[in-house]
């Protein structure tokens, strides 16, 4: 194998730049299953900014400083006590910052091609490294590559301590250490540490779809079988779809009343339908399909919108692929969106008591080749933060 033409400039620790004095938080059983994920790994690819580099690496690195003394949780370390429960001890420990350059590596190697290039792998320090390692690992680690045109921002982040709502980073959170979802129950780790559920070499291609905001309208508009709404005076009605995210809308057809299936849901089946039909599955094959849901605003009482650790749920609609592919866009949205309505309070809960008698990993992989799973989801509101 080629080396790798990235050189790493530096690497160097970043801590809060005041104390802690946040008490150790226990993993809840949101938490614990997320010790077997991988970190969870996001970036951002920026033309190359007006200033100098080694200006913007210590703008970088003072302004994260600032922030890790409003998350404490990030620049700390997980801990097991000897009864087993695992911890968040915020200890100010920091966070790992590395400073790297390739000068033959431009924007359009990086978007250009039509699958992800696997050297992107490299513009995350904690590639493959899986959650549990952050008992002598950082929680967080940055990464920060100068292109030979542009710069990219790697951020790794360990899944169990967190999950990817992104308005939480923006806004002073909620660190409560008693919820509904911390539990005495306790998660056994094999011996010699957890593995991911899935074989983490398997030779993968990754590929990025956009959809642009009039397609998704269309798209939303045919699942709702509603195209007048979609249209005013010829043109996309932009704000009147996009204004009903947050609240389901109920029309009539036949005399019956129908939820409209909201623009998230609408692709979710559009993915679901081209998959399946990609896969060439037997018609009776049972398919599954899971969606990352989020529980502070489904519990009673309601956990605080900025809940700090994890609070997603995995639910998965099951269908045939013969009706997935047949029954048609309208059909398979309303099973998603029937699952996700119905996941209340006490789904919640039961979804907690299952786990409690039987505490196990998050299982990750898709065995048979009839599942898939839709995570990060864009409801959470990334564009209402002010960053300052």
């Amino acid at each position: 194998m080629p080396s790798s033409p990235l050189i790493v400039i530096s690497k160097s620790t970043v801590y809060p730049d005041r104390k802690s004095n946040l008490e150790d938080l226990k993993l809840s059983v949101s938490d614990l299953p997320m010790l077997f994920c991988h970190y969870i790994q996001k970036g951002c690819l920026f033309n190359r900014p007006p200033v100098p580099t080694g200006s913007l690496i210590s703008l970088l690195k003072q302004s994260l400083s600032k922030t890790l003394s409003f998350f404490p949780p990030l620049a700390g370390r997980l801990y097991t006590d000897q009864n087993g429960y695992v911890y968040i001890t915020c200890n100010d420990a920091g966070i790992e910052f590395h400073h790297c350059k390739c000068s033959t590596w431009f924007i359009r190697d990086v978007i250009g091609p039509v699958h992800v290039p696997e050297f992107v792998e490299e513009f995350f320090s904690f590639d493959k490294t899986v959650s549990y390692q952050g008992h002598h690992k950082p929680i967080l680690a940055v990464q920060v590559i100068e292109l030979a045109d542009g710069v990219f921002i790697g951020c790794s982040v360990n899944h169990a301590v967190t999950d990817d709502t992104v308005e939480k980073i923006a806004r002073q959170p909620d660190f409560s250490p008693d919820s509904a979802l911390i539990s005495s129950a306790i998660l056994r780790v094999p011996e010699g540490g957890p593995k991911v559920t899935f074989n983490e070499n398997e030779l993968l291609r990754e590929r990025i779809f956009s959809f642009s905001r009039e397609a998704i309208l269309e798209l939303k508009a045919k699942v709702n079988r509603n195209k007048e709404e979609v249209l005013s005076n010829g043109d996309f009605n932009a704000v009147e779809i996009m204004g009903k995210l947050s609240n389901d809308k109920y029309y009539t057809e036949n005399g019956k009343n129908l939820t409209e299936i909201l623009s998230f849901q609408s692709l979710c089946t559009l993915l679901w339908q081209a998959v399946t039909r990609a896969r060439k599955l037997p018609y009776s094959k049972t398919m599954t399909f899971r969606m990352a849901v989020n529980c502070r605003h489904r519990m009673n009482p309601k956990l605080d919108p900025l809940y700090f650790g994890n609070a997603i749920q995995s639910i998965p609609t099951y269908a045939s692929a013969g009706d997935v592919m047949s029954r048609g866009l309208r059909w398979c949205a309303e099973q998603l969106n029937e699952c996700v309505k119905a996941h209340n309070d006490e789904t919640v809960r039961h979804f907690v008591r299952n786990w409690e008698a039987d505490p196990q990993c998050f299982p990750l992989g898709n065995f048979d080749c009839a599942s898939m799973t839709m995570g990060s989801s864009p409801r959470f509101p990334m564009y209402d933060n002010d960053f300052g």
